[in-house]
């Protein structure tokens, strides 16, 4: 009786914050932890907890689509689990393996259009993981109906250390002009493909660190964080719903700031020169949401009102 009374207040609970979400996040990032303390909790080997994680994952690619999310990325496997014991390390790869290949020859996949790729140092990991990660790709690289990116071997600073080196090397051989040295030309060497910039990371297990993760997609793009304390295997669709939450409240007070600083920096240029003002107010609405644009020219209009005034004054 009471675990009925408890699922009926979940699903009453996961429809208020659905109703609270709006257009939500486009790419989604999570670092997946807790793992191995869910195993100890429950008397498991570490394996057992990955496994009880690899059925979490599964259910968060059903919310991805719910939401209409296009992107997810799941940080598997870190360039600091090489430290990790050998037994600990093989467990891992036997996972990696089995669920790449069960994602590639999934129907859900194929009808879904889902595109699976890796990121990261993918060369460090064993032959057949690799082999995997091909099959994987290779069976889904005509897809775009979603994006899910598997980061194995994955370090963020060694990411752009990596992208640094070859920037550096092509204008060392003449490919690449200093001049020429942009964003784009960073992003198309980080990982092995690139991926969207990050809106949201959300963290289980209750640590509150982002872990050297998508340093340059997440924190380029001053991504919102959400923290929780389940464990992966823990995890809900309410703590997900949650986050998307998070990263909404996060984006209206980010667009509300965006706004602020546009009508104040019209308001300076008007002050100077009103025609120079309605250019930059121009561009300005292009970069803002529609209330943001509405009162850029609100204040570009006031302005107007106000010089028509002066000059009728004159």
């Amino acid at each position: 009786m009471l675990g009925w009374v408890r699922r009926g207040f979940q699903r009453a609970y996961e429809r208020v914050l659905r109703r609270e979400i709006g257009d939500g996040p486009t790419h989604v990032a999570i670092i997946q932890d807790g793992n191995r303390r869910y195993a100890r909790k429950h008397g498991d080997d570490a394996s057992d907890g990955h496994r009880a994680g690899a059925e979490t994952t599964e259910q968060v690619l059903e919310w991805c689509e719910e939401l209409g999310i296009e992107e997810l990325t799941l940080y598997t496997f870190s360039t600091e689990n090489f430290d990790r014991p050998p037994e600990q390390q093989e467990a891992l790869f036997d996972l990696i393996e089995q669920k790449l290949y069960d994602f590639a020859d999934a129907d859900r996949v194929h009808e879904r259009e889902v595109s699976v790729r890796a990121i990261g140092e993918v060369h460090m990991l064993p032959d057949r993981v690799r082999e995997a990660v091909e099959y994987a790709e290779s069976r889904t690289a005509a897809y775009d109906g979603f994006t899910l990116n598997i980061a194995l071997a994955y370090g963020g600073r060694a990411e752009l250390l990596s992208a640094a080196r070859d920037v550096c090397r092509a204008v060392e051989s003449g490919t690449l002009d200093p001049s020429d040295v942009d964003v784009e030309a960073v992003d198309e060497r980080l990982s092995r493909k690139p991926v969207r910039d990050v809106d949201l990371i959300i963290r289980t297990g209750g640590d509150e660190r982002t872990s050297n993760f998508l340093p340059w997609h997440a924190n380029g793009n001053e991504a919102a964080v959400y923290f929780c304390a389940p464990f992966w295997p823990e995890f809900s669709k309410i703590d997900f719903l949650r986050g998307i939450r998070t990263y909404e409240s996060r984006e209206k007070s980010w667009q509300r700031t965006r706004t602020e600083r546009a009508v104040a920096l019209v308001r300076a240029v008007a002050e100077v020169e009103l025609a120079d003002a309605r250019a930059v107010s121009g561009r300005l609405r292009g970069q803002l949401p529609s209330s943001g644009a509405d009162e850029v020219s609100a204040e570009l209009e006031r302005r107007t009102q106000e010089s028509r005034t002066e000059q009728s004054a004159d």
